[in-house]
């Protein structure tokens, strides 16, 4: 239920425009947009879970990644206008969690592709246009749940780290980063 109101809220963030302009991508109507939106959002979100949960280089790179976008000063207002630029980076201040879903991108397309019957380079464009979307609904969540998890970082905190996390310490950095990233992508398992 909660995956769905993250799948929801980046349909809003998106707009009736960028939904026509993939439907068109897409060769479908917004309906059908929409549904392949969700499913992609839904694939990415999941991988991004499975990742974060891994107790290796990614899964320290998508937690550090959340951790960077938590600790995101005021949240992105209106970054559903800069769809059509796919790779922002550092101007959308979650250049690291921007770099973690084009790494997904590729594997989510797939994935995708496979269970909609959509060729996966047109899902990875879909993609492409979904990331700043998806950057601006992570930075609203997390400005949202930040301040009552207590994982948002003090001013003077590195980036990537996480106030009161042992460098290293595997899925303990926990606790505050573990919940918010349940709580940012909606339906966490512990």
């Amino acid at each position: 239920m909660s995956e769905s109101s993250f799948q929801d809220d980046v349909l809003g963030e998106l707009g009736d425009d960028k939904l026509t302009e993939i439907a068109g991508l897409l060769g479908t109507d917004t309906t059908g947009a929409r549904e392949t939106v969700a499913e992609t959002v839904g694939a990415m979100t999941g991988d991004l879970r499975e990742k974060a949960d891994a107790d290796d280089a990614d899964g320290v790179e998508v937690r550090q990644a959340i951790a960077e976008v938590a600790e995101a000063e005021p949240p992105l207002e209106g970054v559903a206008t800069f769809g059509g630029l796919g790779g922002l980076g550092g101007l959308l201040s979650g250049g690291m969690m921007a770099g973690v879903l084009a790494k997904v991108s590729k594997p989510v397309a797939a994935a995708v592709s496979k269970r909609t019957g959509i060729p996966a380079a047109t899902i990875s464009r879909v993609i492409e246009m979904l990331i700043p979307v998806v950057l601006a609904v992570l930075a609203k969540r997390a400005s949202g749940k930040a301040t009552g998890a207590g994982a948002a970082g003090a001013p003077g905190t590195a980036p990537g780290t996480t106030p009161g996390a042992t460098p290293g310490a595997s899925g303990g950095a926990s606790g505050g980063l573990g919940d918010l990233l349940g709580e940012i992508l909606g339906g966490g398992k512990k």
